[in-house]
């Protein structure tokens, strides 16, 4: 970088050198400080496309959960909740509760399964479990609806765009 910046006739006289040459050594000498740059960000873009298909992996992995496990849990805690007698009987464990009663946006700290938990709860139930009126917990479960539909959104650009990049690894 210093040999570049380098007034040309400066380092001609320095290297006993013409000034055509010492312009062809600054030109090549950019020309590798080009490609050292295009191939430190090549590595970087490449970082965070797999840091993105991590990710993508991830949240496919815990959509795909609820899809096939939400019943069997369901009917454990569902069982585990009508046994102890409480006056409210929900689906939803104790985390989940203590989440939505202190998070201010608690659809943002819940994961996906527990998001549909919540909407298939009884809007009456949910109310008197969490000692609210009905109207506030309406509005909780559209936020979490909303979330959860967000986020499925998400799952599907991102499956559109895990087919659309395959698609493009297949052509000359």
């Amino acid at each position: 970088k210093v040999l570049i910046d380098v007034p040309r006739s400066d380092l001609a006289e320095e290297l006993a050198q013409s000034e055509t040459k010492i312009q062809v050594l600054q030109d090549t000498l950019q020309q590798v400080l080009d490609r050292r740059e295009e191939e430190r960000q090549s590595r970087q873009l490449l970082q965070l496309y797999l840091e993105a298909l991590k990710t993508e992996d991830s949240i496919l992995s815990k959509v795909a959960e609820p899809e096939a496990a939400p019943r069997k849990e369901m009917d454990v805690v569902d069982t585990g909740t009508s046994s102890t007698g409480s006056s409210a009987t929900t689906a939803l464990s104790d985390q989940v509760l203590a989440a939505l009663k202190e998070k201010p946006a608690p659809e943002l700290c819940l994961d996906s399964q527990d998001l549909e938990l919540v909407l298939k709860e009884d809007a009456a139930a949910l109310a008197s479990a969490l000692g609210w009126d009905k109207q506030r917990a309406g509005a909780l479960q559209e936020a979490c609806d909303q979330e959860l539909s967000k986020r499925l959104k998400q799952v599907q650009t991102l499956h559109s765009l895990r087919s659309t990049s395959k698609g493009k690894k297949t052509l000359p």
